[in-house]
């Protein structure tokens, strides 16, 4: 087939979909005003912090109008957001134990994760956590004066339980509180964790004394082929807390408001957050999110096909242009984990240490230089990092071809 023939079968295609990811041209991107848009030159397609390139699904929109056209932007109240996850999770995942009693309103995922640790760690305690992993875990834990810990991942990205097993003796050590951060579904691999590994894991937590915080934000984005299981519905984890928000699946990061949830063992422990940090959402931020998971699932189920279509187009891109590019299609999310370290740039003497989100290094460094494409650089997410970045393909599949392209162009210039 020439490439004409091609292009033409790929428009064919994508003019059948109806996901949020086809509805807005590059020129509209272009006017927002998000870090993502903004943070590089117009020259740079942006595949890189995890902002999605839709439209706001019309529930939503309809809640934040009416709320607007009332005046309703006071102070957040009530349980309706609770109300509105617990719900969803017994219609998506099966699982109906989430308590709304156990649950607390947070301002984000992080700030909620800060704050929960607080309540089962102290300053020099330790945090492990399953390297490569979402760079604000490194930052915000050792801003909060704890140590990190680090597991490795496997070979094949999965949690590897003997690392963990020997990074929780680490962290116990001298008789130190610890408490295990955990990824799921995993950030950067896409990885979802099985019902077993999550078992295993909370068997290990309870032998070795270490408190689990699941960051669940991206649970809403598993895509065909996995299942997601929340962490506290699994025996042995009514100790463990998660944090979660419709923020990463319904593109709501500029509205902030999140979820703290309790396990049955652990609710009393979530009802010492202090006050003040109830009043860090915003209210907007509580409506949207409950609309979201009330309300948008229709809106969410397209999105899905869309990434889905989006995964398998980014792998045949790859095949094309970087053929030597280390890539497993993930399960859930909307990133890529691509292994450049081929290219042999890992080993930058400039790079700062994981967490430093904006650092760049690397093939990251290079692919934003000769391809002016953006993307996260590998080394911020800690140990196994060097030499990957992470790719954001929640973009439409033109952008994808795009910039796929340009960096294959790079990588042939930059060897020859």
């Amino acid at each position: 087939m020439t490439d004409a023939a091609k292009s033409e079968a790929l428009d064919a295609s994508e003019a059948d979909r109806t996901d949020p990811l086809v509805q807005l041209s590059l020129k509209q991107l272009r006017r927002r005003t998000s870090m993502k848009w903004r943070a590089h030159p117009e020259d740079v397609l942006p595949l890189w912090v995890a902002e999605m390139d839709v439209p706001m699904a019309p529930p939503i929109a309809e809640a934040l109008r009416t709320a607007i056209d009332l005046g309703d932007t006071g102070y957040p109240y009530g349980s309706a957001y609770a109300e509105a996850l617990a719900a969803f999770a017994a219609e998506r995942w099966k699982w109906d134990g989430l308590r709304v009693e156990h649950t607390a309103i947070v301002p984000d995922v992080m700030l909620g994760i800060v704050e929960v640790l607080r309540l089962v760690t102290g300053p020099g305690d330790a945090v492990v956590v399953c390297s490569p992993v979402y760079p604000p875990f490194y930052a915000f834990v050792a801003h909060d004066a704890r140590e990190i810990v680090e597991a490795r991942l496997g070979p094949d990205l999965r949690v590897d339980l003997a690392a963990l097993e020997e990074a929780f003796v680490r962290a116990r050590c001298q008789g130190r509180r610890a408490a295990f951060l955990m990824s799921n579904p995993h950030n950067p691999t896409g990885v979802v964790h099985t019902r077993q590994e999550l078992e295993a894991v909370a068997a290990l937590a309870r032998k070795h004394g270490v408190r689990v915080v699941s960051d669940e934000i991206h649970a809403p984005l598993v895509l065909p082929g996995a299942t997601f299981t929340p962490f506290l519905s699994v025996p042995g984890a009514e100790n463990a807390f998660t944090v979660t928000s419709a923020s990463k699946a319904w593109n709501l990061a500029g509205l902030k408001a999140a979820l703290a949830v309790a396990g049955s063992e652990a609710a009393d422990e979530l009802r010492l957050l202090p006050e003040e940090v109830g009043h860090g959402p915003s209210h907007l931020g509580v409506i949207a999110h409950t609309a979201a998971f009330r309300e948008g699932g229709g809106w969410l189920d397209e999105l899905l096909l869309g990434l889905d279509a989006n995964r398998r187009l980014l792998g045949q891109l790859l095949e094309e242009h970087l053929p030597e590019v280390g890539y497993q299609e993930p399960q859930g999310t909307y990133l890529a984990w691509l292994d450049c370290t081929w290219l042999g740039l890992h080993n930058d003497q400039d790079a700062e240490g994981p967490g430093v989100v904006g650092d760049l290094a690397g093939p990251a460094k290079m692919f934003l230089a000769e391809a002016r494409v953006a993307l996260s650089s590998g080394h911020v997410f800690g140990s196994g990092g060097e030499g990957h970045v992470r790719l954001n393909f929640a973009t439409t599949p033109s952008v994808l071809r795009e910039a796929v392209t340009r960096m294959g162009r790079a990588v042939r210039a930059f060897r020859q």
